[in-house]
């Protein structure tokens, strides 16, 4: 059911100052662009229910310390409905982002199109995504709220396509109205849980928690432009090895744009030494009490804020998306948690990647994964597109990537999401072209070969260095207190 805000009331949810812009003017045709007959009287109605002149509000205000455009609906209007006026006001909004630098912010309840003005309305859908397309062009954020309910355009424009997705909990979401599905569709595959699990909404957010989530969201999505993040590079770990403390080759600082600096690798948070065989290696990255992807972001960052699934349908919990802010500047980050990687995790980290070169963050990948997932289902959902979509996010990245294998690196579903010049590697990690136990079975050789085998892929971090794969071994993190 809907939420009965009114879109005044929505704003006034999330910002305490509002300055409404103006409205541009309105057809004059009786009964509107097909002359549907009545329409004028229903438009009254409306209006004088609601106060209302149109299904959207449209202005500026603060959310938190962020300037923002915000457009509201109001559902009370001819069902929140998609209009030639409501066109109008849309395309003006996002004309008057653009013109002040600033993100745009939906919060969205809506029917659709509005049926009695025909094709006119339909073709409004067309007007919104030319405007939502510029204002991505123009590098500004993109959140959409989605209230109770969004279906039909105003879902597949304003709100499918947003950077970011906050959906109110038991809001009916999709493409297909609630009448117009058939009739035995599982009605809890349009709510906001159902889109969430699905990898269709970032977060489902409670009424009185939107606030804070939207103010953290358009500080990450917006405030990171402004300082250079300055030291891309941490200082390699003096080991016994020459190679273990020198870069793997001259010219290897990390190609960025001219108004970014890499993000620098996290240190180190493992105990673990250089490891003595490429046995060692691999017992050591592959120990359960080996600190993890979830352990590195806290350290790193003060706060973090996660993007959710790949738009597609596929959600994969082993992969970790999101942006987090550290030392005052926003970074972009996709981190494996050890275990295969899913189409869905590849498709979301290329996703995460290119959201990040539209606003200028750079990226911080954190590898960690014994190979792509292989079995049937992963093949059957895209595994070798979704790797090759993310081989080309980071082969294109507008914005420094830096990459820091934290664990096993395993073959083409590592490699995937390392930067090409700009990876590093922690002590207790290895990469290889293929798991030693899987290298010795290809090789007709016996178990008891694999130590051997281990070796002579030469996957050690060190190995690493020497082979110009990685620039350096990054330092233990620092004591804590």
């Amino acid at each position: 059911m809907a939420d009965h805000l009114t879109a005044r009331d929505a704003v006034a949810r999330v910002t305490s100052a509002f300055t409404e812009l103006p409205v541009p003017e309105g057809m004059s045709a009786p009964d509107g662009p097909i002359a549907w007959q009545g329409y004028d009287e229903q438009r009254a109605r409306a209006a004088k229910r609601t106060g209302e002149q149109e299904s959207v509000v449209c202005g500026t205000g603060r959310v938190g310390a962020t300037e923002a455009v915000l457009i509201s609906f109001e559902f009370g209007f001819l069902g929140g409905s998609l209009g030639e006026l409501t066109g109008d006001r849309l395309e003006a909004a996002h004309m008057h982002a653009r013109e002040r630098r600033l993100p745009v912010v939906s919060l969205i309840a809506t029917g659709g199109s509005r049926m009695q003005e025909g094709m006119r309305a339909l073709a409004q859908l067309h007007r919104v995504a030319r405007q939502s397309a510029l204002t991505r062009a123009a590098g500004l954020a993109q959140v959409a709220v989605v209230r109770d309910p969004t279906t039909g355009g105003g879902w597949a424009t304003l709100g499918a396509g947003a950077d970011v997705i906050l959906a109110l909990p038991g809001a009916q979401i999709g493409f297909a109205g609630s009448r117009v599905r058939p009739p035995e569709a599982d009605p809890h595959a349009y709510t906001a849980e159902a889109q969430w699990a699905a990898g269709h909404v970032d977060a489902v957010v409670r009424q009185e928690e939107l606030p804070g989530m939207l103010e953290r969201w358009l500080r990450l999505l917006t405030g990171s432009s402004s300082t250079p993040l300055m030291g891309g590079s941490a200082t390699p770990l003096p080991a016994g090895s020459d190679a273990a403390a020198r870069p793997a080759a001259a010219g290897h600082a990390a190609e960025s744009s001219h108004f970014l600096q890499p993000a620098p690798p996290p240190r180190s948070l493992g105990r673990a030494g250089l490891p003595a065989t490429g046995w060692d290696a691999v017992l050591q990255a592959r120990s359960p009490g080996r600190p993890r992807a979830a352990a590195y972001l806290d350290a790193y960052f003060e706060t973090r804020e996660s993007i959710n699934g790949d738009r597609c349908g596929g959600v994969d919990p082993g992969m970790l998306c999101g942006f987090g802010l550290r030392e005052g500047r926003t970074i972009a980050y996709a981190a494996q948690r050890g275990t295969p990687t899913l189409p869905a995790g590849y498709r979301t980290a290329a996703r995460l990647i290119r959201l990040a070169g539209r606003l200028s963050v750079p990226v911080l990948t954190l590898i960690d994964t014994p190979g792509a997932a292989n079995d049937a289902d992963a093949e059957g959902t895209g595994a070798g597109a979704a790797i090759a979509d993310l081989f080309g996010a980071v082969a294109t990245a507008r914005v420094p990537v830096t990459s820091l294998l934290i664990g096993e690196g395993g073959s083409g579903g590592a490699l995937a999401l390392a930067a090409p010049r700009n990876t590093w590697v922690t002590p207790d990690s290895y990469f290889s072209v293929i798991a030693p136990e899987l290298a010795a079975a290809i090789l007709k050789r016996g178990p008891d070969a694999t130590r051997a085998t281990a070796d002579q892929l030469r996957l050690r971090p060190q190995d690493l260095v020497e082979l110009g794969i990685a620039r350096g071994i990054v330092p233990p993190a620092a004591p804590a207190g």
